[in-house]
């Protein structure tokens, strides 16, 4: 645990500077004892300080049942920087989000789980209760804000959901990227914004965390839902290993401690997927590409 808390505080402290010091792009490599090191990665569901409080435990567990390897937990500060380390295979495991699950398999990776709960893996759209905003079309020549534009569920999918409702989200409305799921919610919340796109799982987070604040807002739209979030694995990662920490992951929903871990994702289990799993984020990437704006997919 000292050690846990030791790699936590450094890699959080580096996360605060204008690059993380931890990150080198390249492979494996072996750790201070001797144990051969893996990097695990997970998409900028929340800000560094966050993941780390709800995910380190897991990685933590995955490595105590694993001898003989040592995992590392890394964060990225956005999109873009977790984009460029999976896709330079820089992670050894990784949990990306469905769209960049499906690119993973062009850079060397390929899916052999996912997160459970697939009805909670869609957009919704917030406003503030005071805004006035009742109609899709109320939003144009407005502003609404999104973590950013590589985002599924909280950008892609309500931008189509809108394009769907009549707005052409290119020119009626000012699209903001704004980094993260909690400044999309607080973007609104401070009344920056007209609208603000995110997913279920932050904003379950944000309710219960802060309920006086989010009851100034409401989910004025919802999308339909795709699979969730996937886990890849390297295609070098030696295959005992990687199927060691698949069985981990999908034994968590068993015991009482891997249920309390899960609960505060909050998901209540990680599942098997594979390439097939994914077809339909295929066919939403294909056709929001043709006609919402494109992307490389």
């Amino acid at each position: 645990m000292k050690r846990w808390g030791l790699l936590l505080a450094i890699v959080l402290l580096s996360a605060c500077g204008k690059q993380e010091e931890s990150y080198r792009p390249g492979f494996s490599e072996q750790a201070a004892n001797g144990t051969k090191e893996y990097v695990v990665g997970i998409h900028p569901l929340h800000n560094p300080k966050r993941l780390f409080e709800i995910y380190g435990p897991i990685v933590a567990y995955v490595e105590a049942n694993i001898p003989g390897a040592h995992f590392r937990l890394e964060a990225s500060r956005n999109y873009e920087e977790f984009e460029k380390k999976l896709y330079s295979g820089h992670f050894d495991f990784a949990m990306p989000n469905p769209y960049q699950t499906v690119r993973s398999l062009k850079h060397g990776y390929r899916i052999f789980g996912k997160m459970g709960n697939d009805e909670d893996f869609r957009g919704i759209i917030l406003v503030r209760k005071d805004s006035g905003i009742r109609t899709v079309s109320d939003l144009k020549g407005k502003k609404v804000a999104y973590p950013a534009a590589t985002a599924l569920a909280a950008t892609m999918m309500p931008q189509y959901y809108l394009h769907t409702h009549g707005l052409d989200v290119n020119r009626d409305i000012e699209n903001l990227y704004v980094g993260s799921q909690e400044s999309s919610i607080m973007n609104v919340l401070r009344g920056h914004v007209a609208a603000g796109a995110t997913w279920p799982l932050p904003w379950k987070t944000f309710v219960r965390e802060n309920p006086a604040l989010a009851g100034q807002l409401e989910v004025k739209w919802q999308t339909g839902t795709l699979p969730n979030n996937g886990w890849v694995v390297r295609k070098n990662v030696p295959p005992e290993l990687a199927a060691r920490f698949a069985a981990l992951l999908f034994g968590l929903e068993v015991s009482a401690r891997g249920k309390d871990m899960l609960a505060h994702l909050p998901i209540s289990r990680f599942e098997v997927a594979t390439e097939t799993t994914y077809e339909p984020v295929r066919e939403f990437l294909k056709i929001f590409s043709a006609t919402v704006r494109p992307i490389e997919y």
